[in-house]
C-alpha cells in the first residue's frame, strides 16, 4: 500500500564540503520536494565517505545532489566516488527509487556501465532549453513536460555514452544527454538541477565565481540571461506524487 505523503522519508546524499551550499541545497529539495524538513536526513560524502547499501534501510528514497568539490572522473582521489556507484546499484536492484542530480547523475552513468568525461569546452552554466526525445511523451514524469523547457545546469564534466539500460528522456545543444530513466525502474538522473532555481544559481555562482568563471563580465553576462525554471522544478515534487505515493 503507498504511504502517506507525511510518512515518507528520503536520504540525501550530499557531495559537498561548504556548510552554506550544503544548507541550500537541502532546503532546495525540501522547497520542490513539497515535503518537511524533518522527513530528510543527509548523508555528507565528504565527512562520512565509506558507506553501504545498508545506509537506505527505513528509507523510501535515495537523492543525490551535485557537486563544485568533487568529479566521478576522479575516482582515485574522491573515496566515496566508488561508495555512490555501490550504492546506486544497489538501490537499482532492489528497487528502490532514485532521483539523482548533476554529480549524482554522472555517478550513475558511470555506475551502470556509462561513461562520464571531462569537457570545459561545452561547459554549461546558467540556464537553458531543454530538448525533449520521443520516449519522454510517455515517461511518467516527463509526458507532460513542454518541449523547449528551461532549467538550471552548471557542469565541466559530462556524459558521452548512457548505460545500455537507460532511456534517454531530455538534452541540450551543448549536451547530449540531459535527463534518463532506467527502463521499468524508479530510478531518474538529471545532468541539469531540477533542484535549483535562477535565484539559487546567483548565489551559488557567485559564491563560486573564481572555480568556473574567467571575470566579472562573465558573471553578469549569465546573471542577465537567465530564465526562470519553474517547469524543471517541479519534476521533484512529481517524482515523490508519481513514483514515491503511487506505489511504482
Amino acid at each position: 500500500m503507498p504511504k502517506q505523503r507525511s510518512q515518507l522519508k528520503i536520504l540525501l546524499l550530499q557531495i559537498r564540503e561548504d556548510a552554506v551550499t550544503c544548507q541550500e541545497e537541502l532546503d532546495e529539495f525540501v522547497r520542490y520536494s513539497r515535503l518537511e524538513a524533518t522527513q530528510f536526513a543527509v548523508l555528507n560524502a565528504f565527512q562520512s565517505p565509506h558507506f553501504e547499501g545498508s545506509c537506505m534501510d527505513g528509507y523510501d528514497a535515495l537523492f543525490v545532489g551535485g557537486s563544485s568539490d568533487a568529479s566521478v572522473t576522479q575516482p582515485e582521489r574522491y573515496p566515496f566516488v566508488e561508495a555512490t556507484k555501490r550504492l546506486l546499484i544497489h538501490c537499482l536492484n532492489e528497487t528502490i527509487p532514485v532521483f539523482a542530480s548533476c554529480f549524482g547523475f554522472q555517478a550513475a552513468v558511470e555506475a551502470l556501465g556509462g561513461t562520464v568525461v571531462v569537457d570545459a569546452a561545452n561547459m554549461e552554466m546558467g540556464t537553458y532549453p531543454l530538448q525533449l526525445t520521443p520516449a519522454a511523451a510517455t515517461d511518467c514524469l516527463f509526458h507532460d513536460v513542454p518541449d523547449g523547457f528551461w532549467a538550471v545546469s552548471g557542469h565541466k564534466e559530462r556524459a558521452i555514452s548512457l548505460p545500455e539500460r537507460a532511456v534517454l528522456l531530455a538534452y541540450s545543444a551543448r549536451c547530449p544527454y540531459h535527463a534518463f530513466r532506467i527502463v521499468d525502474q524508479p530510478f531518474y538522473g538529471f545532468q541539469f538541477h531540477p533542484e535549483v532555481d535562477p535565484t539559487d544559481l546567483v548565489a551559488r555562482i557567485t559564491r563560486y565565481q573564481q572555480r568556473y568563471l574567467d571575470n566579472d563580465d562573465a558573471l553578469s553576462q549569465i546573471i542577465q540571461n537567465l530564465q526562470e525554471t519553474p517547469i524543471a522544478n517541479q519534476l521533484i515534487a512529481k517524482f515523490v506524487d508519481r513514483i514515491l505515493l503511487e506505489d511504482f
